[in-house]
């Protein structure tokens, strides 16, 4: 067969996230993609991810944008910027003839989410969006259960997600503190998982009801006792010694995409997590119906001694029970740093996982799970950007791909989870934006 034409990438918003695609397109996938450009408000961030390419692309100011897909004739474009400006650089794309691949969440309000599928339905464009938690070998385990009827009809769910006080604090140092940059914990983080219950039952989320609050950090560090009095750690001499404060100058690649980045933007990578002005919850729980007749009892806890999850599905036939403790504790050495970048090993702590299978009338079995990897989220990362890039990719029977329907019902769970949190009442997801039109 022919070789695959390559198709041309440009890059938006040149954080640490950004370091993943980049090296998928200038690496495993050269053959068959070429990154032509980035752009982003930073240029000392894109001076930084351009030095390691072997042959360096042209860089182009965000205000640029759509003249850079112009000049540079992309086909695709990635979008990696800040949350709230997703739909805003998807849609130029979509409007520009390019298909766009865009970090979860896919925005972060309703009105967003709507301007993404009109013009994906516009232009004919096509948009796939970053989930890739579907990659990891353990969720495809689960997905093949609940897909063989083994433990029957699904009648409930519950799910408990523990982000430890090493990755936890990490997104309340960040511009993710506001709730306007990021939509809160259970827009960026938990439509993660949202995004998973909705693959495994293959099924859509039609009323939610939540509770949560800031427990933890901002101003309520002073309750607990941890609260010091400095806005960022860098040059604060009141930081020393505090582990929650993150030192941007011992990590290379952090003090060259942030720190030494400061002069052009005045964006703090280490701001104090007990700072005032934190807008997002840390503590959260959420309850879904799903139009199946399935029930989600969700938990998310940003501020836990260990990091990991458990699920646990009841069936008309059983039980399925996963349980990954990513790590058992967090050591003081390592308190003040950042969970892996992007692609990165695994931290050294202890974890350890299980699936299980309760069937009814039969012992338990447990279920090995083959092609776990130490890098990228278990593999996961690897094995999406191979599909995402490659035309040549491997089929794809559990349809782990994510298009734009299936990041706004994400995305609609934690919208709908925060609007119950506003409103103190149950909210129909269809109330919010309905998906009918669209799908």
């Amino acid at each position: 067969m022919p070789p695959h034409p390559r198709r041309r990438y440009a890059l938006v918003g040149a954080g640490s996230r950004a370091g993943m695609f980049v090296r998928a397109i200038t690496g495993d996938h050269a053959d068959v993609a070429q990154l032509v450009a980035m752009a982003d408000t930073n240029p000392a961030r894109l001076a930084a991810h351009n030095k390691r390419l072997a042959e360096p692309v042209p860089v182009y100011a965000a205000a640029d944008f759509t003249e850079m897909l112009k000049r540079e004739r992309v086909d695709v474009v990635l979008v990696a910027t800040v949350d709230r400006y997703h739909d805003h650089y998807v849609v130029a794309a979509l409007e520009a003839g390019c298909d766009a691949i865009t970090e979860k969440p896919m925005t972060v309000d309703a009105a967003g989410c709507r301007r993404i599928l009109d013009a994906q339905r516009r232009t004919g464009r096509d948009v796939r969006v970053t989930f890739n938690y579907r990659y990891n070998p353990l969720h495809e385990a689960v997905k093949r259960v609940i897909s063989s009827g083994e433990i029957g009809e699904v009648g409930s769910v519950h799910f408990e997600w523990l982000l430890d006080v090493r990755h936890g604090a990490d997104y309340f140092r960040r511009w993710h503190r506001d709730k306007e940059n990021s939509g809160g914990l259970l827009v960026h983080k938990a439509g993660h998982h949202f995004d998973l219950v909705n693959w495994w039952l293959d099924d859509s989320p039609e009323q939610v009801f939540a509770a949560g609050r800031l427990f933890f950090y901002g101003d309520q560090g002073r309750r607990h006792g941890y609260a010091r009095d400095y806005d960022r750690a860098h040059g604060a001499t009141t930081a020393e010694g505090d582990p929650f404060a993150l030192r941007l100058a011992d990590e290379p690649a952090m003090r060259e995409l942030y720190l030494e980045a400061e002069q052009h933007d005045g964006y703090h990578r280490d701001r104090n997590v007990f700072a005032p002005g934190v807008t997002i919850e840390d503590d959260m729980a959420v309850l879904v119906r799903y139009a199946g007749g399935a029930s989600m009892s969700y938990h998310l806890t940003a501020y836990a001694p260990w990091e990991g999850y458990r699920v646990m599905f009841n069936g008309s036939r059983g039980r399925l029970e996963l349980e990954v403790v990513e790590s058992d504790h967090v050591s003081p050495g390592a308190a003040a740093g950042v969970k892996g970048e992007p692609g990165a090993e695994s931290t050294a702590e202890q974890g350890s996982k299980r699936l299980l299978v309760r069937p009814f009338w039969a012992p338990p079995r447990e279920i090995a799970v083959d092609g776990l990897s130490r890098h990228g989220h278990g593999g996961a990362d690897v094995r999406m950007l191979t599909d995402l890039i490659r035309p040549d990719a491997p089929a794809d029977p559990l349809g782990r791909t994510a298009n734009a329907v299936d990041g706004a019902q994400a995305l609609l769970t934690g919208l709908a989870a925060n609007e119950s949190l506003a409103q103190g009442q149950a909210i129909r997801v269809q109330e919010l934006l309905d998906l009918k039109d669209f799908r």
